[in-house]
């Protein structure tokens, strides 16, 4: 199934407990789908997998394939494994999964560079055959790709398909790329939807932000494919006013997307794992403010 549009991050769901509810993260990844993910991501940067332990990621990636495919979306597992020889290994259970495309985020822990990093890409590329997507988040992970890197792997894997590019700030970047890439490579913007405006003039395929709003993401997205940007842009500003409170680094996000998803009935717990984000009564009445004037937007199901 081709991934574009709007592909949000799939949250973490836990019990009160703090273990994984895996019948409660389906029942989220239908809801999602049914508001208007054209796609889900598993295991990206705001879904905690790094607070995950091994047996909980495999059952993860197989609730994620069964939620997707009985909902008809395709879903997309992220491989976050730091050693050449483990990301093999994950990308082929991730392949042999039924998952629709491998998204990849380059190993950070140390940081490798030049030679070795292109070589681990270039190893995990010829590793499947699904379609990968490359994950760029210099923010995040400290590790730097030059366009040209993406571009080179670009021309040697065919099934090297899609990007997503979340640097600060992204549109020079997605331009240069996308001047360098095949014409039948797609970028997608990261960044919680940030700069989605800008990466859709500049050509993106697609966004891939928090979980907890789809249908407004697929709302601003629809209009912008129609030319309805003024309806976009003040959608847009009004998603950005409360993205500008609660993205003041991941934890936060995480905290207040879970927030967000638990009042809309689509979580029944918005446990975070520790360490994470801690808020106060400051932090809480602004974000309140803030959902406010957004709320009166969402679709109900």
């Amino acid at each position: 199934m081709e991934i574009k549009g709007i592909c949000p991050i799939a949250p973490a769901v836990y019990h009160s407990d703090g273990s994984v509810d895996y019948a409660g993260y389906e029942k989220c990844c239908a809801s999602l789908i049914a508001l208007g993910a054209q796609a889900l991501t598993l295991f990206g940067i705001a879904g905690e997998y790094y607070k995950m332990d091994t047996d909980e990621e495999k059952k993860l990636i197989a609730s994620s394939v069964k939620a997707c495919h009985e909902n008809h979306a395709p879903v997309i597992i992220s491989n976050t494994k730091h050693s050449t020889i483990s990301a093999i290994r994950r990308a082929k259970e991730i392949e042999d999964s039924g998952a629709d495309c491998m998204m990849v985020l380059p190993p950070f822990f140390l940081k490798p560079a030049g030679a070795e990093l292109f070589d681990h890409l270039d190893a995990l590329c010829d590793s499947v055959k699904l379609p990968l997507m490359i994950q760029y988040a210099p923010d995040q992970t400290g590790v730097a790709i030059p366009v040209e890197t993406l571009a080179k792997l670009a021309e040697r894997h065919k099934n090297l398909l899609y990007f997503k590019i979340e640097c600060k700030p992204p549109g020079a970047y997605i331009s240069a790329l996308s001047a360098k890439l095949p014409a039948d490579r797609k970028i997608f913007v990261g960044n919680a939807g940030f700069q989605m405006i800008e990466g859709f003039a500049r050509g993106a395929y697609g966004v891939m932000p928090g979980p907890s709003m789809p249908d407004i993401y697929r709302k601003i997205w629809d209009d912008l494919n129609a030319g309805n940007f003024a309806a976009a842009q003040q959608l847009h500003d009004k998603l950005n006013s409360l993205l500008n409170h609660i993205r003041q680094n991941v934890e936060m996000i995480i905290h207040f997307e879970k927030i967000i998803l638990k009042r809309r009935g689509l979580i029944e717990c918005d446990y975070c794992r520790a360490p994470g984000f801690r808020s106060d009564p400051v932090y809480d009445r602004l974000f309140d403010d803030l959902y406010k004037m957004i709320e009166k937007e969402f679709k109900t199901l």
